[in-house]
């Protein structure tokens, strides 16, 4: 915590030497989201997907720099999977590069199976973390950019991992035409992933298909282990049909 306390303060000093002219864009209020149907849930960290059908939740809700990311994905059983509560901020927000921090506490559902006197009782067991993010992003063009993006994450009780740190290295590619009317972009990474005393090396791509000014769209992430020491699946995929939410609000005087 010494070292991530000393890397903001660093990060907001180089904030006050690049800092601009605030322009109405700042104080504009937004909400953005998607609601994405799948047919099987993959996280960010391998070991954390369902790995069954789910539905999920992903808000931005904010004005200016500031914003609160709600993430609430269920099982399409009705079950909850993972509740994460992110709260962001733009620390630096350029023409071509932005800075990014960011923090939440998030809880992770788990089935859970316990013998008592001789008979099974299952339960859904809450597993709870707190993390947080720093994410550089360099914009190359209007379509086109690069970023690295570090996760850390603490788990709040004895019985889960405790420590957990996400590197990444991503490209965005965007608005790649197909037809006049259709597009998609895609979003390659490689990470790096260590859980306690475990860690591997992972590849991921992502792929959404849309139709410019229509809200729905296709999404396909596929996420595979190039060499790991934690258990999980080496390969994980998923197909979801995605609803997207763009509105923005100006304050009327």
């Amino acid at each position: 915590m010494k070292k991530l306390t000393l890397l903001i303060c660093i990060l907001f000093s180089f904030n006050n030497a690049f800092s601009q002219t605030t322009d109405s864009t700042q104080t504009q209020s937004f909400l953005r989201g998607q609601i994405t149907a799948t047919n099987n849930g993959v996280s960010l960290i391998p070991s954390f997907s369902l790995g069954k059908p789910a539905v999920l939740f992903d808000l931005n809700i904010g004005k200016g720099r500031l914003s609160f990311d709600p993430m609430i994905r269920f099982g399409m059983n009705g079950k909850p999977w993972t509740f994460v509560f992110w709260w962001r901020y733009k620390l630096i927000q350029q023409k071509k590069f932005t800075l990014s921090l960011g923090a939440h506490p998030s809880v992770v559902f788990r089935d859970i199976s316990v013998v008592e006197n001789g008979i099974q009782r299952n339960f859904l067991a809450a597993q709870r973390y707190f993390a947080w993010e720093v994410s550089p992003t360099y914009l190359i063009n209007k379509n086109t950019s690069l970023s690295l993006y570090y996760l850390g994450s603490k788990g709040l009780t004895k019985d889960i991992v405790q420590n957990t740190t996400f590197l990444a290295a991503r490209a965005a590619i965007n608005n790649i035409k197909i037809t006049k009317v259709l597009s998609f972009s895609a979003i390659p990474q490689v990470y790096y992933l260590k859980m306690d005393n475990k860690d591997g090396i992972y590849a991921n791509m992502t792929l959404n298909l849309y139709k410019k000014n229509f809200p729905v769209s296709l999404n396909a992430i596929a996420s595979k282990a190039i060499k790991t020491e934690i258990v999980g699946k080496d390969f994980l995929w998923s197909i979801g049909l995605v609803y997207n939410i763009n509105n923005k609000y100006k304050k009327l005087r």
